[in-house]
């Protein structure tokens, strides 16, 4: 398959809440994508004025379609939202606040057509401001299996590209954070393997003020996932969440 026939298209997934202004810089990497055929889906969450003054802007962009709901809604809830509306073969996912290489969707599409694979993932640097220079480049482990990613979560969710019909009927949970980790549990318990472009293709944003911050409500929510979706003993649960502690470290440091 050719990346560039009128069949390859992909679908980007994006929830929003009160991101102006780092929206601006998310779309801004979208817009410039050398693979031209996606349709962006941003769903909002019913942020506040500033934010959506901005997204008006783009309303009638002939790929972006924007989904405003009434009432404040989890991320996962709007992802999975998006995901009914989709059409595409493939599927992309961003957060709000995060920024993609300009060659990010056709190197990964390439990776992915050539090698026959369902579940990719690539390398991601972290940063905290545009005008910050220095960066910690992340490198995954080359590839996940459902029992590799329990133990180590360096899948980055704007790094995923996924094939469509391998999601099927699967969907983000409803916790309050954490809501991608059960997503792509599932995932790769159906496609067995999700397999990394070792290129760095995405800038993962390190905010203090971000629900993801908290590493203590982030591991209680992993073991509640653990727990009550993943099915997890008490022992395999607890290897999971120190093996993740450990891994995070090693990312991410104390932060």
């Amino acid at each position: 398959m050719n990346i560039n026939s009128s069949e390859t298209n992909i679908d980007i997934i994006l929830p929003n809440y009160n991101s102006y202004p780092y929206i601006k810089e998310t779309l801004r990497s979208i817009l410039d994508q050398t693979f031209k055929n996606w349709k962006l889906f941003i769903v909002d969450a019913n942020s506040n004025s500033e934010t959506k003054i901005f997204l008006k802007q783009y309303e009638k962009h002939p790929n972006i379609k924007i989904i405003w709901l009434k009432k404040n809604k989890k991320a996962g809830f709007c992802r999975n939202l998006a995901m009914r509306n989709s059409k595409s073969k493939y599927l992309a996912f961003i957060d709000s606040d995060d920024i993609w290489d300009k060659e990010k969707l056709s190197k990964q599409l390439s990776f992915m057509i050539k090698n026959k694979h369902s579940f990719t993932y690539t390398n991601y640097s972290t940063f905290k401001s545009m005008n910050e220079n220095a960066s910690k480049i992340i490198n995954p482990p080359l590839q996940f299996s459902f029992d590799d990613f329990i133990k180590n979560t360096s899948i980055a969710t704007s790094t995923m590209m996924i094939k469509k019909n391998s999601i099927e009927n699967t969907k983000f949970s409803n916790t309050k954070i954490c809501e991608d980790y059960f997503f792509k549990c599932q995932i790769l318990k159906k496609v067995r393997y999700a397999y990394c472009l070792t290129e760095n293709l995405t800038k993962y944003r390190i905010r203090k003020d971000s629900l993801q911050s908290n590493k203590i409500r982030n591991f209680y929510w992993i073991w509640y996932i653990n727990k009550n979706y993943n099915k997890l003993n008490i022992v395999r649960n607890f290897i999971s969440l120190f093996s993740i502690s450990v891994s995070s470290i090693r990312r991410y440091g104390f932060k």
